[in-house]
């Protein structure tokens, strides 16, 4: 722990005294001693304030003495000139502590040992706060590093797959007269028949489309479906395992009385010269849709390629380099996320709320995995601040226009316009500052993993 006397300073100051001492995770300790006489002016002044509004039997309003006050409010008198005079002494001493030791703005002094302090205006006062401050670090080594990332290539195989999926979003549903097989589209009605054969109230489903094979539909009718015709009716018996994903039917067996009302077929267009001017004007032939598929593939890998080159380097850098990160960064980040996934849910946050409070989970239940998470995002984020602060990257003012122009060409309003100005000048310099990690390391290729597998790994 690291100790910074202040020394005292001439003039009319409050405080004689006061030291800041570092301790765990970012957060310091300011010691303050202030000095008697600012005690009792605050206690005066405390006291004027209740002499000239309070109003005491036999006495008129404001006219009470103050010895009277004293002997009848004296004990809360004092505390609140000795708390009126802790605030406005922690004030002052902040503006004079380092500003590495300025408190963070969404972190407010807590007293320390608060029920011991005294309120003896005859002494000096003496007390403490803590509060959490930016993590003090030193840079590491962010040039000159070696780090390997994984080797990736585009398979003719991966581009087939890509081009099939493409085949199958163009995929036509027609109606098909032959029986039933997998994989084709079925309407169903089906009922529940009880020991005698008769309907069992409730379990009736009329026109229920699936896909056969899916294993999508409630009682798994698929391989009974198999063969039937349009129009064909069966009663089938199913029976159903122990550990069956519906409790209530778990160790069962049901009769089901099922009948097909429709059949209907993909119908996935050839890959042909046809299908390629389907897709887009801009092809001719099966050759430009493979071309142009391929080349897609490539931005997206190279994309995904540049920010795991990027992660891999930041990761050795936090390796050499220990940022304690406050619990009141790590909250903000996690209220952040939090927020970003309610409004991607669509839904208000009070029925999420409900939703995890029947699961019998709170928010913070739910987030608490997010914070490790968090941790390291902030101790990234501090990295290349420090890395942007000494290698003091400028952003060109033209280019600065133009982006802020594409981004914010439907904001009239200029103090905001002003105001995202200097969020995206900054995000600008971030780039930069990936950019100089990028070009001042070594990244080799290692191990060879398929473009799907990579790909997998890197989902947004």
């Amino acid at each position: 722990m690291l100790t910074i006397d202040k020394p005292r300073e001439r003039g009319n100051r409050m405080i004689a005294e006061q030291k800041v001492k570092e301790l765990e995770n970012s957060v310091v300790e300011l010691a303050i001693t202030v000095k008697q006489e600012a005690i009792a002016k605050s206690y005066t002044k405390v006291l004027q304030k209740y002499v000239s509004t309070l109003q005491l039997p036999g006495f008129r309003k404001g006219k009470a003495p103050a010895s009277v006050l004293e002997q009848k409010f004296g004990t809360g008198i004092r505390e609140e000139s000795v708390y009126t005079i802790i605030d406005e002494a922690v004030q002052e001493a902040l503006k004079q502590v380092e500003d590495k030791y300025k408190p963070l703005p969404y972190s407010s002094p807590s007293l320390v040992d608060e029920e011991n302090i005294s309120t003896d205006i005859e002494k000096d006062l003496q007390f403490a706060v803590t509060y959490d401050i930016m993590p003090l670090f030193e840079l590491p080594t962010y040039t000159g590093l070696s780090v390997e990332v994984p080797k990736v290539e585009i398979s003719d195989e991966t581009v087939t797959k890509e081009i099939d999926k493409l085949r199958d979003q163009n995929a036509l549903v027609v109606e098909k007269d032959k029986s039933v097989e997998n994989g084709d589209i079925v309407t169903l009605d089906y009922v529940e028949l009880d020991s005698e054969g008769n309907d069992v109230a409730g379990t009736e489903r009329k026109d229920f489309v699936f896909t056969v094979g899916s294993g999508t539909n409630f009682y798994k009718l698929d391989d009974e479906v198999v063969g039937m015709a349009k129009g064909d009716s069966k009663t089938v018996e199913k029976s159903f395992p122990e550990d069956y994903e519906y409790s209530e039917y778990a160790g069962k067996t049901v009769s089901l009385k099922m009948e097909v009302k429709q059949i209907k077929v993909r119908e996935v267009p050839e890959l042909d010269d046809e299908f390629a001017q389907d897709v887009s004007e801009e092809y001719k032939t099966v050759d430009d849709l493979v071309s142009s598929t391929k080349a897609k593939l490539a931005a997206s890998l190279e994309s995904h390629l540049k920010e795991t080159r990027l992660s891999v380097l930041l990761d050795k850098m936090l390796e050499e380099v220990t940022i304690a990160v406050p619990q009141s960064m790590i909250d903000i980040e996690v209220d952040s996320s939090w927020r970003r996934f309610v409004s991607q849910s669509g839904m208000p946050e009070a029925q999420i709320l409900k939703f995890l409070e029947f699961q019998g989970q709170t928010k913070e239940d739910f987030t608490a995995s997010w914070r490790e998470s968090a941790g390291k995002n902030i101790r990234i984020q501090l990295v290349m601040e420090k890395i942007k602060e000494k290698e003091n990257f400028t952003v060109d003012a033209a280019e600065l226009d133009a982006e802020v122009e594409a981004q914010l060409k439907d904001i009239t309003d200029e103090e905001t316009k002003e105001y995202y100005r200097t969020m995206i000048e900054d995000d600008m310099k971030t780039k930069k500052a990936g950019e100089y990690l990028l070009g001042n390391n070594t990244i080799t290729e290692g191990t060879a993993v398929s473009y799907e597998d990579f790909m997998a790994g890197h989902q947004h």
